[in-house]
């Protein structure tokens, strides 16, 4: 393997393809090297769910250019999306505390960005088939997205290949440094190299993944069946999403709600549950998720967990009926800070969203941060796209009553 590239990008994840749009639009010739055949990482495991509007700071900034990067990459690959907001069902009046607290904070932080706009219980109950008597009020999070994570990832891989990156795939990454990327297939030569490898870095850079305290988070999760009424309209939070989120876990009220929590379902906090939901096109809904971090975890899945998805499920929704379809375990990187971003070697960038929202940063992250270490100047193409749904609102799956 021989041949002289601008970039190459170690790792096909949505980070790693970030990083490849954005010297691809630059005009740059670009290389994409991956031990797999396909994404199979946390960019396809997940929700899908983009919360751009529940983010603070820095994860704000890299979300907002992430939200204009997958508006135009869906248009361009044609992948679904829809920029349906992010609904949250308050159930108590501590989490409608926390909802009320972060719209203003909101509003008054970040003037002129899509905000939180607080609703009454009849317009949660409009969006989400939800059982009404314990629906209490609750708020839209508005400008966030959604796409489908099993096609979205593959989608832009076509793309870019369209567009003349070259992916080397089934090709095992063993080292980079200044101008050169090592694998098991022979060295690649490039003027600037991104690391993209998310929780593998401590088999690639294991120094800098000890010193950033980086180890894995391994969360469960499943598709369901369900027997709906009427569609979910828009990504489901609850109460224990509200703890985890930047926006919403730096309230006052927030404490609060997260002793109540804790007090009331100890067995849930154990599982450290991020009780939301997503629905595919296809009409099914991918619920969850548990986290548990460690170097290494364990690969067994307790069935507590999805036992726990489904009874928080079948309180919540007003469903006749939930089958499961899938289980799976996702990973992804987690650390003591939201990114890491680290110069390697001279020319060398390793990138990696180092909490569960890759997905609504990742693409504005490397955007962001490529350009910075490698002096990249000016986008000949703009970013600018309507965002629409390219598919029909979510149905009811096959096979169901």
């Amino acid at each position: 393997m021989t041949g002289r590239y601008d970039l190459a990008v170690v790792g096909s994840g949505i980070v790693g393809l970030g990083a490849a749009y954005a010297a691809s639009r630059r005009g740059l010739r670009v290389v994409v090297v991956d031990r797999t055949d396909a994404p199979v990482g946390a960019s396809i495991r997940n929700f899908g769910h983009l919360c751009i509007g529940a983010q603070e700071g820095r994860a704000r900034r890299y979300g907002e250019l992430s939200r204009d990067l997958w508006a135009r990459l869906a248009h361009d690959a044609g992948f679904w999306l829809r920029e349906a907001g992010t609904l949250v069902a308050a159930r108590h009046e501590d989490e409608a505390a926390v909802l009320a607290e972060a719209a203003q904070a909101s509003a008054a932080d970040e003037p002129g960005l899509p905000g939180i706009r607080l609703i009454e219980a009849d317009e949660v109950l409009r969006l989400a088939p939800l059982r009404a008597g314990g629906v209490r009020s609750g708020a839209l999070i508005e400008g966030d997205l959604q796409v489908n994570p099993r096609e979205a990832a593959a989608a832009i891989v076509r793309h870019l290949a369209a567009r003349g990156v070259e992916f080397r795939m089934r090709t095992a990454v063993t080292g980079v440094g200044p101008g050169r990327v090592d694998t098991t297939r022979g060295p690649v030569s490039a003027a600037a190299v991104v690391v993209a490898v998310n929780h593998d870095l401590d088999q690639l850079l294991p120094e800098i993944a000890e010193r950033a305290g980086v180890v894995r988070c391994a969360l469960d999760m499943m598709r369901v069946a369900a027997d709906l009424p009427a569609p979910l309209r828009a990504p489901l939070l609850t109460g224990w999403s509200l703890v985890r989120y930047g926006r919403f876990g730096a309230t006052a009220s927030a404490s609060g709600l997260r002793e109540r929590l804790h007090a009331e379902r100890p067995e849930l906090a154990a599982l450290d549950l991020n009780q939301m939901y997503t629905q595919l096109p296809d009409g099914s809904l991918l619920l969850g998720d548990s986290h548990h971090r460690a170097v290494q975890p364990g690969p067994f899945q307790p069935e507590a967990a999805f036992d726990a998805f489904l009874a928080e499920a079948a309180a919540l929704f007003d469903a006749d009926r939930l089958r499961v379809l899938e289980r799976w375990q996702g990973v992804y990187a987690a650390g003591p800070t939201e990114f890491l971003v680290e110069t390697v070697a001279d020319g060398v960038l390793a990138l990696a969203a180092t909490t569960g929202i890759g997905m609504t940063t990742g693409l504005g992250l490397a955007e962001t941060e490529a350009a910075a270490a490698f002096g990249w100047d000016g986008v000949p193409e703009p970013l600018t796209a309507a965002v629409s749904s390219t598919h029909d609102e979510p149905r009811r799956p096959e096979g169901t009553a």
